[in-house]
């Protein structure tokens, strides 16, 4: 068949030439062609008959299935359900029929308008991930003026300082700040309603402006900021990986939004950073000092003098055991404070880890120690020798020496014979060599006092050696044979 526009030239051609073959040789066709153009020229055009299709009856299964899912099933699932009602065909054909529907269910699924903002009103924000680093963005939505910073979390701190700074940036407060249903801005949903954390709720307070939050599951109503955070990783975060710290990253990110917003938007055909001239006078004033960083969590301090937070604990001084402190997460600083004082300051651990001051509790941790607690009476008498005495039996104990109850009882009655003095320097000399038998110390009472004292090592001996002259690889090279 010949397009409209073969038609047109081929009428043309006719008109001018008069001929059949004259026409048909000067648009490249058959004077047969030319002829029926001609004839039909004024005549409607047929459109050809629909033809049936064997999916034509399950055209009512596939809409209902199709709107009971949210346009989520396939075709693949369908399938035996289209069986079931008759369907003799190819999954590739019903895979088309499912795709028609889904596209029709899409077309009258919701009516879709424009948002018209107004000045002053809204600002978006939202967080992305890219490459192990978060991304906060923000961008107003009637003069378009985009703000990006990084971050190492997406904490509430984190969060509001970062909105602290997009506030003092832009010169003021909008009406409205709306947020995706954040963890660190929610504090709850009820009924779809959404409650805001109660330190989201005192910065809202101290700043002046509403919280709102975007409907659960739906980013067709946040496109805005959603289309900012993809515009920022394809743009800056992708092109500039990898940053070597946050400061350079944040510094590329300050450049880049002064670029961006510097160029004409191509939906308001403005400039963000001129527009933002003209609804500054209409955006909120700043207060005139930030607030403080609300509490990220509330905890009360247990007798051993901890405090848990993200499954790890945290020690504070002992004068508030049983006192509720406030933890605020700083960055990766954990800040315990009491009535707004700063009382102790740890690096965040890992869950189960512990960060302990020793300050917090008068001493540096020390090893613990089983209490000596002698019983029969050759444990009293061998204990009442003194420390060396105490300190030849946890060391023999140690050790595994077998019967030590009865080579204390024989040690003991050494002292009858050759008095404390000597016992004690036996067992002192036993101890230094690892002999804790009777009979070891019954030797060394018999050698007397001319055996040789142990002593620490001395002093590492240092010997100068005489220098001679080295000869190179090259001289020990065989000679070449002549």
């Amino acid at each position: 068949m010949k397009s409209a526009r073969n038609k047109l030239d081929i009428l043309s051609a006719y008109r001018e030439l008069g001929s059949y073959r004259a026409a048909a040789a000067l648009c490249g066709t058959t004077h047969r062609t030319v002829r029926r153009v001609v004839e039909h020229r004024g005549r409607p055009a047929l459109e050809p008959m629909p033809r049936p299709k064997n999916t034509d009856p399950l055209a009512a299964l596939l809409a209902e299935r199709v709107r009971a899912t949210d346009g989520r099933i396939s075709a693949k699932r369908l399938l035996p359900a289209c069986r079931a009602a008759g369907y003799g065909g190819s999954a590739r054909h019903l895979r088309r029929a499912v795709a028609t529907a889904k596209a029709e269910w899409r077309r009258d699924r919701r009516v879709y308008r424009p948002w018209q903002p107004v000045p002053g009103e809204h600002l978006a924000i939202d967080w992305g991930t890219e490459g192990g680093l978060h991304v906060f963005c923000a961008v107003l939505v009637w003069s378009r003026v985009r703000f990006v910073r990084f971050a190492a979390d997406e904490s509430q701190a984190t969060t509001l300082r970062l909105l602290a700074e997009c506030f003092e940036t832009l010169g003021g407060v909008p009406a409205v700040v709306l947020a995706d249903r954040m963890g660190c801005l929610k504090g709850g949903v009820v009924a779809n309603v959404v409650v805001p954390a109660p330190g989201y709720l005192a910065f809202a307070t101290h700043y002046g402006f509403r919280p709102d939050f975007c409907e659960a599951a739906d980013p067709e109503s946040k496109g805005v900021v959603e289309h900012l955070v993809g515009y920022a990783k394809a743009d800056l975060m992708i092109p500039g990986a990898p940053f070597a710290d946050l400061a350079v990253a944040n510094a590329a990110a300050v450049a880049w939004c002064a670029e961006t917003n510097g160029r004409v938007h191509s939906e308001t055909a403005a400039v963000p950073a001129e527009r933002l001239l003209a609804e500054r006078s209409l955006l909120r004033p700043l207060p005139s000092l930030r607030p403080a960083p609300a509490p990220t969590a509330v905890r009360t301090v247990d007798r051993l003098r901890t405090v848990r937070y993200g499954s790890a604990r945290y020690s504070v001084p002992g004068a508030f055991i049983g006192r509720r402190v406030d933890l605020v997460v700083m960055g990766a600083e954990l800040v315990v404070s009491a009535t707004g004082a700063e009382i102790a300051r740890h690096r965040l651990v890992d869950p189960g880890e512990m960060s302990l001051v020793d300050a917090h509790y008068g001493r540096a941790a020390k090893a613990p120690v089983r209490a000596i607690r002698p019983r029969t009476p050759a444990e009293i008498a061998f204990i009442g020798l003194g420390p060396v005495a105490a300190a030849f039996l946890r060391a023999a104990a140690a050790s595994g020496t077998s019967r030590l109850a009865g080579e204390l009882g024989l040690i003991v009655d050494l002292e009858r014979a050759h008095g404390r003095e000597p016992l004690l320097a036996a067992l002192e000399r036993a101890l230094a060599f690892g002999r804790f038998r009777a009979a070891d110390v019954r030797s060394i009472l018999a050698a007397g006092a001319g055996v040789p004292h142990h002593a620490a090592p001395g002093e590492r001996l240092t010997v100068l050696l005489p220098l001679v002259p080295v000869r190179p690889l090259a001289a020990y090279a065989l000679e070449p044979a002549s």
